[in-house]
């Protein structure tokens, strides 16, 4: 059987043996009482390497952002994020439809918002007619972007202006991993600036399921009872907990190597004119390129054909994502699969 080289997405990944084995091993209990002693010890490992007080194992990084901006927020507040953020592309309108809140969308480069461009959207606290700002979010990496990093003098600039107007500060931190193993800033400095921070187990880090979200002990306490109302409750979860335990004890530093496979390509198709390629947005493990002689979708048809899954980016972009499950061998693989599609 053809072997298929999967290159949709870092979501795609399956347990190790040695995850399954920590898996099948994990000491259980019932985690609505609090006492699932791995789920209680992924959340302390994950609070500890984020820095921050305490954190909450959910099922979902879209849960873990939607929790986070409920707790920040009231109905009617607005929260200003990136145009092409998460949470306003890919959460299925939950701000509106959970919390009854906005998002204002600000324009930048390579998925990054400055002060400068955040400062002037910012409400009139004295305009009762308009909702209110009560939130700056940003996404580290920016998915919709290419995996690309929020440079840290950004990050800082953005906590400045968020304290100078009494807004919180919340990171959807998917891919923080990502980010401080190509930086070299720890995730626990990142998470520093933030409020709230939600980070996902099941991408790139490899676990079947699941995301964290951290912050003080009394938000934590706040987002574990909206957890419970979105049934987000779990009861001997332990087995999945113990798969991110395994995820962040073993597979961030092996994260570079996705990182290297993506510049692979990445170099490997910039001298290509069938395609438009922005090299300096490939930061990490995602890269985009726009065909230019074929359309997306038929290059996406014949890749399947040959046995190469490929995923749609921004429009007119088709996106790849290398991850743990696919070998330097798999990336040369595609590299002939795509230039045979591409000519």
């Amino acid at each position: 059987m053809k072997k298929i080289i999967d290159l949709r997405s870092d979501t795609v990944t399956k347990p190790s043996e040695e995850m399954r084995k920590a898996m099948y091993e994990a000491e259980v209990g019932d985690d609505i009482y609090k006492e699932d002693p791995t789920v209680n010890e992924l959340e302390n490992y994950a609070a500890e390497l984020l820095g921050k007080e305490a954190a909450l194992f959910v099922p979902s990084g879209m849960m873990g952002n939607q929790i986070c901006l409920n707790v920040l927020t009231n109905p009617g507040d607005e929260v200003i994020c990136h145009k092409d953020a998460h949470i306003f592309q890919y959460e299925s309108g939950a701000p509106a439809m959970l919390s009854g809140i906005q998002l204002c969308q600000v324009d930048g480069v390579r998925g990054i918002i400055t002060p400068e461009s955040v400062e002037p959207l910012i409400r009139d606290t004295s305009a009762y007619y308009m909702p209110r700002s009560k939130v700056i979010e940003i996404e580290n990496t920016h998915n919709r972007a290419g995996g690309t990093i929020q440079p840290i003098s950004i990050i800082e600039g953005l906590q400045e202006l968020a304290d100078e107007h009494g807004l919180f500060y919340h990171l959807d931190g998917a891919r923080l991993w990502n980010a401080s193993v190509t930086t070299g800033i720890s995730v626990d400095q990142y998470a520093s600036y933030f409020d709230s921070v939600s980070v996902c187990l099941s991408k790139g880090l490899g676990a079947p399921i699941g995301s964290i979200i951290a912050s003080t002990t009394e938000f934590i306490v706040e987002a574990y009872r909206i957890r419970k109302a979105w049934g987000g409750g779990m009861r001997q979860v332990g087995i999945i907990a113990a798969a991110g335990l395994y995820a962040l004890k073993n597979n961030i530093d092996r994260l570079s190597e996705d990182h290297d496979k993506a510049q692979i390509l990445a170099e490997h198709f910039a001298g290509n004119d069938a395609v438009e390629i922005d090299l300096g947005s490939v930061e990490t493990n995602i890269l985009m390129f726009k065909p230019v002689k074929k359309s997306v979708e038929d290059i996406l048809e014949e890749a399947k054909e040959k046995g190469l899954l490929l995923s749609v980016g921004a429009v007119g972009y088709i996106r790849i994502v290398t991850h743990m499950d696919v070998s330097f061998e798999d990336i040369e693989k595609a590299k002939n699969i795509l230039d045979e599609i591409l000519g």
